[in-house]
């Protein structure tokens, strides 16, 4: 198996981790980039973010890996918006 398949093969467990589980992250993507990994999305509360990278740390152990995981606040705003 080669260091490419190895990640792919590493990055489909995490993917499929990810939809199983109790947090059920589908805004979550899952990228090979070169020798590494990419792991980025929008996710609904700091603790489902907590969730995704520790669930990404464990899948992807001896991987290198980056994350860009923002916490997305669907509630309305808490200030008006000012005009011109």
């Amino acid at each position: 198996m080669t260091s490419t398949e190895f990640i792919e093969y590493r990055l489909e467990h995490l993917r499929d981790r990810l939809a199983r589980e109790e947090i059920s992250e589908l805004g979550v993507r899952v990228e090979a980039r070169g020798a590494g990994a990419l792991v980025w999305g929008s996710v609904n509360s700091a603790d489902c973010r907590a969730a995704v990278l520790r669930i990404a740390g464990e899948e992807l152990a001896g991987v290198l890996w980056r994350e860009d995981v923002t916490v997305s606040c669907p509630g309305p705003p808490d200030h008006s918006e000012e005009l011109p």
